[in-house]
């Protein structure tokens, strides 16, 4: 989609920028933000000209400047490439976040690369949802900030000395009796002890992985599977081994020929409503995963993050509930649900395992915060919790349908057709990263497949939000970009 060059942010004195400026500090910003990675072939001259009004003369004259400052390579009889850059090339230019720079300081590294990209543009999104159809989250309208802020007026009628602790290693203790409460609903059996609460998913996979992955050791993933705890296992030296899914849930064909030819040290799962493709285990899924993980000795991490988006009597089966958590290790946590900010979720699994990641979040950063404890505590108590997820589940009913019809209209082809959840995962029929790329310049920020693969392959797939699916403009730029590609192929 055109971007007039005057809709793009410029310094102060942007009134004096001649033409060739604008377009050289466009193109310096899409490489910063990764959104044209090394390697990548820059929009063709007389694209480019077209896309932005401009002339052909103005065009070159703004490539060779970012070749002359380092950001291009030009190929003679091919076209201008994003150059692979480990410092900045121009003194007191603006630089890329800390975490993306870091990332290319430490050499090719695709995969925090994107996932960085991802989450830095996930702000641009934040205010404006519709345009997010790539996020991970629910738009904020849809949640109900007046829970958290009750149960923050309720606190602070507390006596103040209360919040002034420096909290447990395992966390504040009734709410971890108020979760296991909730986990015998899910006909898991957990004592207070047997739970620790830590800042959300991410850290409870960063914990394990220091326990219990060590360099050399391989790690069963989905494939596709969410993506930000590839990294870190790798950071940890792990080779990470993918599982492919089918419409049905995870390839256990093929589960069974990966553990009996790399012999992982870990399996992480989503049981329930799978990120991205919206599956979940049967009960025969969910048995013949726990044989092999008893028969080739490795532990099972299951990431139940959706399962309270998971309507009474859906057809789903949590893992744990069938182990008891003697090899299983639970996560649950509230970010999806209440507020992506409140940071707090838990790990569920037998008491070595606990005492354990007890002590190593100690060794990590002293407790989690009590106060945000305290608050998803007077939330899950105070008796409004469970209408508000019902809503949500009803407001996913209501546009889950609607997203998918829209997306099979573009000619998308869904890869399955999930009753519950916020997830769709469609193969596009086109290279997705550069779908993404084009999405960026539109306006639309939208998650590329091979951000889901532990491999980074290029992809054609591409996960889409329910709930973020509405804006009109979304399906029209969806038939521009498969049309273009088409027009271009033929």
């Amino acid at each position: 989609m055109s971007v007039p060059l005057d809709q793009i942010p410029a310094p102060h004195d942007a009134a004096t920028l001649t033409l060739v400026d604008q377009l050289v500090q466009w193109g310096r910003r899409r490489i910063e933000e990764r959104v044209f990675r090394p390697g990548m072939r820059m929009p063709s001259i007389r694209k480019l000209a077209l896309d932005k009004g401009v002339s052909r003369f103005t065009v070159v004259e703004a490539y060779e400047r970012l070749v002359a400052q380092g950001y291009l390579d030009s190929r003679r009889g091919s076209g201008f490439y994003v150059r692979e850059r480990l410092i900045a090339p121009v003194a007191g230019e603006r630089r890329a976040a800390t975490g993306a720079a870091n990332a290319a300081d430490a050499g090719p590294a695709p995969s925090t690369i994107d996932v960085v990209w991802l989450l830095r543009n996930m702000l641009h999104t934040s205010t404006r949802p519709e345009k997010g159809p790539g996020l991970g989250y629910l738009p904020n309208r849809w949640l109900d900030g007046e829970l958290i802020a009750g149960a923050l007026r309720s606190l602070g009628r507390q006596s103040g000395g209360q919040l002034l602790g420096f909290g447990t290693p395992q966390g504040f203790l009734p709410l971890r009796q108020q979760l296991q409460t909730r986990l015998e609903e899910l006909e898991i059996g957990a004592s207070p002890e047997q739970i620790v609460l830590v800042s959300g998913i991410t850290q409870a996979i960063d914990l394990l992985a220091r326990l219990y992955v060590q360099p050399g050791d391989t790690v069963v993933v989905g494939d596709p599977a969410w993506f930000q705890m590839f990294g870190r296992f790798v950071s940890q030296g792990a080779r990470l081994v993918g599982m492919p899914y089918t419409p049905e849930g995870p390839d256990l064909d093929a589960l069974e020929t990966l553990v009996q030819t790399w012999r992982p040290r870990m399996l992480v799962v989503n049981s329930v409503l799978q990120n991205p493709t919206g599956t979940s285990l049967t009960a025969a899924q969910a048995f013949r995963i726990l044989r092999l993980a008893e028969a080739y000795d490795f532990i099972v991490v299951e990431d139940d993050i959706y399962g309270d988006l998971c309507p009474p009597g859906y057809p789903a089966t949590r893992l744990a509930s069938l182990d008891q958590l003697r090899r299983v290790i639970y996560l649950g946590s509230y970010s999806k649900t209440l507020a992506a900010n409140l940071r707090v979720g838990f790990v569920a699994a037998a008491l070595p395992v606990t005492r354990a990641v007890a002590d190593q979040k100690m060794l990590v950063g002293m407790t989690t915060p009590e106060l945000n404890e305290r608050v998803l505590y007077k939330v899950l108590t105070e008796g409004h919790y469970r209408r508000h997820v019902e809503r949500l589940r009803a407001r996913l009913d209501g546009v889950r349908d609607k997203a998918a019809r829209m997306l099979e209209k573009t000619g998308l082809r869904l890869f399955s057709a999930p009753g519950a959840g916020m997830f769709l995962w469609a193969d596009t029929g086109v290279d997705s990263d550069a779908l993404a790329a084009a999405g960026h310049e539109a306006g639309f920020l939208l998650t590329p497949g091979s951000l889901f693969s532990p491999n980074q392959s290029p992809s054609t797939w591409m996960r889409f939000n329910v709930a973020n699916c509405g804006d009109p403009a979304l399906p029209a730029f969806l038939n521009r970009y498969l049309e273009s590609v088409v027009r271009r192929a033929s």
